[in-house]
């Protein structure tokens, strides 16, 4: 039998169909979720979900949790005196839900469905599957959080065409899917998110709040101490999410520290976070060239859409009330059971073709003309986010120089329009014999197959070389991409330290990262150009460029939402 597993950032589920009926199967506790906690007893024995996370209060140095935010790098967590990637902790959680499943279904379980968020990268979804593997159980296939959710309410069984938009706000990471269903094909037409937001982020800017109230800093807790008070946050934020004010109180030293937080306040807390939620939304839309009344249904996910105002705020946006008739922790894993009995072919289940796509562009660096730094290259995208998998297009690409008598072509996964802020995943030489560069065209052609397995290859006349990226290039991790954010912000490159020529560059950077096609090509371009105007250091003429620009930008900044 193969079972369905919503490995959550939060908690975990696994589920089986029973009679064409997708069940949760219940752990030892008699609980339908598992928390993806880990730790170790006073035996140093490890012990995984509820125990473990009963431990987190008191033994902070020996649980560890949240830790899928960081699978697919090399992040290790110390838990006790042994570091541990994120791969490895989720396969102890895989583990202790495959034991439960074999207990309730009285058989060896040995294969599974495990669902991932929409917008984890390439990356992510190997390190998904490697802890499967190490849990001792064959991964027949990754699922899309958002797909998973669309199977599990029976939008595969509506006879009409439907295109619905799947929110789904979980503990750590947030996903925007649009799906469309046809002719007994579900198609995923584009994909967002943002891989560090969930609910765990209102729980720690809450906590945040309470602390300033009383002038304390979480930072100079003792780690005991941290746990309580997060703790107490995550209470605190379960109580307001019924609708009601809650009192946060907290002992420090035998002094007592309380708040009484309302709902208004709360919105106004955590409105940083409510405002993120917006962009993948636009992304997403965007990409899929629809506007939010193109939308049939929106389809709510995640343990975190039990706050009021998130589902006000979706409500609002999309001019739509969500569906959410289905417990909002167990839609994910339910959609995996009734795709993993699809895999069997379950005699029960309609069969239905799903497609997938993919969450970043890929491509490589070429020449940046307007920079004078060596190797600072502009990144040209061959496959874009969102193309339906599997795909292969090729593009032409020149030396810089005629003197040259090789090329380097560095790949790269991300959308910045610099290749240096793009995650470099692989490099590939040809050689080419020195003369006119128009006689040395390399026709590069990208190939992203159903297993996230890319494959480069350079032609140029008879010879060819080819790359296979199979391997965990890792991913940048929060903290690298917010000192990567403060290292930009800092240059001081004349004359863009003046206000208006930044604003106007970041704000094409920011349409370029969330257009593709023709319009992207078209914002390169006008970059470019509005770069090489300030290289001048012509005041009057980066003046009329500038407002120039600015009306072309205009024209592109709508907004799908209609809001």
């Amino acid at each position: 039998m193969m079972i369905g597993i919503d490995l959550g950032t939060t908690n975990s589920l696994v589920a089986y169909l029973n009679n064409g009926k997708a069940e949760i199967i219940p752990n030892v506790l008699g609980k339908r979720s598992t928390p993806s906690v880990v730790g170790l007893s006073d035996d140093n024995e490890i012990i995984v979900g509820e125990a473990a996370r009963q431990r987190i209060s008191t033994h902070p140095d020996k649980t560890v949790a949240a830790f899928k935010r960081y699978i697919g790098t090399d992040r290790e967590v110390k838990l006790g005196k042994q570091a541990y990637r994120a791969e490895e902790l989720s396969a102890l959680v895989l583990k202790s839900l495959k034991a439960d499943a074999e207990s309730a279904l009285g058989g060896t379980i040995t294969e599974a469905v495990i669902s991932v968020p929409a917008y984890f990268n390439d990356a992510q979804r190997k390190a998904t599957k490697a802890a499967g593997e190490l849990a001792g159980l064959k991964v027949a296939r990754l699922i899309n959080e958002p797909t998973a959710a669309a199977i599990a309410y029976g939008l595969h069984k509506n006879l009409d065409e439907s295109t619905f938009m799947v929110f789904d706000l979980g503990g750590g990471t947030f996903d925007i899917s649009i799906l469309e269903l046809f002719d007994d094909v579900m198609q995923v037409h584009a994909c967002a998110g943002d891989n560090q937001l969930g609910g765990e982020d209102f729980t720690k800017l809450l906590l945040q709040y309470f602390l300033e109230q009383h002038g304390l800093t979480f930072k100079k807790l003792k780690a005991i101490q941290q746990a309580i008070a997060l703790r107490l946050a995550e209470n605190t934020k379960i109580s307001l999410s019924s609708g009601v004010d809650a009192l946060m109180r907290f002992e420090l030293k035998g002094k007592e520290y309380e708040t009484t937080i309302t709902q208004i306040q709360y919105e106004k807390i955590v409105e940083p976070l409510m405002a993120r939620l917006r962009e993948p939304m636009v992304k997403a839309l965007r990409d899929a060239e629809m506007n939010a009344s193109d939308l049939d249904s929106v389809v709510m996910v995640g343990g975190a859409c039990r706050m009021p105002m998130i589902r006000k705020s979706v409500s609002r946006m999309l001019s739509k009330l969500p569906h959410s008739t289905i417990d909002y922790d167990q839609t994910v894993a339910l959609g995996a059971a009734v795709q993993a009995g699809m895999i069997v072919a379950d005699e029960t289940l309609k069969e239905i073709v799903l497609t997938d796509v993919m969450p970043y562009s890929l491509g490589v660096g070429i020449n940046n003309p307007n920079s004078r730094e060596e190797g600072d290259f502009l990144f040209s995208p061959i496959l874009e986010r969102n193309s339906a998998v599997p795909v292969s297009r090729a593009d032409p690409y020149y030396p810089i120089s005629e003197k040259q008598t090789k090329v380097d072509l560095g790949i790269y996964q991300g959308e910045s329009r610099y290749a240096k802020d793009n995650v470099k995943i692989g490099l590939i030489s040809m050689p080419v014999t020195p003369g006119p560069t128009d006689s040395n065209r390399l026709d590069v052609r990208f190939t992203f197959d159903l297993n996230g397995i890319l494959e480069v290859e350079v032609q140029k006349d008879k010879l060819t070389k080819r790359l296979v990226i199979e391997g965990n290039p890792g991913v940048l991790t929060k903290q690298e991409i917010d000192a990567s954010f403060k290292k930009l912000a800092n240059l001081k490159v004349h004359p863009r330290e003046k206000i208006e020529n930044i604003t106007i560059l970041n704000r094409a950077i920011r349409l370029y990262e969330q257009n593709i096609g023709d319009n992207r090509e078209y914002l390169g371009e006008l970059i470019s150009h509005f770069e090489s105007v300030l290289l001048t250091q012509d005041q009057v003429k980066i003046s009329d460029v500038r407002a120039n620009i600015e009306e072309r930008l205009d024209e592109l900044d709508d907004d799908p939402l209609g809001v």
